[in-house]
């Protein structure tokens, strides 16, 4: 067992390998492709640096393909200095609905909104749960979803979902 032991610290204590530091240099710089792909909304929230912020935005300007390439690299040069990149695809599961943490939340949201439609008492449990929010805005939505539902509407029912998202992203 201390054998192992010995082998699995000598492992950890020992440079990377030319081919692993190339493996992550392509990961950032893959990572960096797929933050091109992102609108202004979504770049806003994963809170990057200001220069991988501007050589993205630069990367989205371009058309030429070399000079789209060039940028590429050069986005991947600046985040192995300076971002966390596990943090980062984290970041960006979660924003993609990748993530367990999302769906959960996308669940829970969905389980409120139709407790709240159903029942009056509802808003009372889902204020004393998810405090810090102006109550009289959700209890007018919830109001107006109702008043759609017997119209055959749905007008607001899907900002009545994103208002109780919010809520609960909030709290999280």
């Amino acid at each position: 067992m201390t054998a192992f032991k010995d082998i699995e610290d000598n492992l950890v204590n020992e440079p990377l390998s030319k081919t692993r530091k190339k493996e992550q240099m392509n990961d950032l710089q893959t990572l960096g492709i797929e933050l091109v792909g992102f609108g202004k909304a979504k770049l806003a929230k994963l809170d990057l640096p200001q220069n991988i912020l501007e050589a993205v935005k630069e990367a989205q300007r371009l058309t030429a393909n070399g000079a789209i390439r060039r940028q590429y690299q050069y986005i991947g040069k600046l985040m192995r200095h300076g971002v966390d990149a596990d943090e980062l695809r984290k970041k960006i599961d979660y924003l993609n609905g990748d993530s367990i943490v999302a769906t959960r939340i996308l669940h829970l949201s969905e389980h409120w909104r139709d407790k709240l439609l159903d029942k009056d008492d509802e808003l009372q449990k889902f204020v004393t749960e998810y405090d810090g929010f102006d109550i009289g805005e959700l209890r007018s939505l919830i109001r107006l979803v109702r008043k759609e539902r017997d119209q055959q509407q749905n007008k607001n029912y899907t900002k009545l979902f994103r208002t109780v998202k919010l809520i609960i992203e909030g709290h999280e």
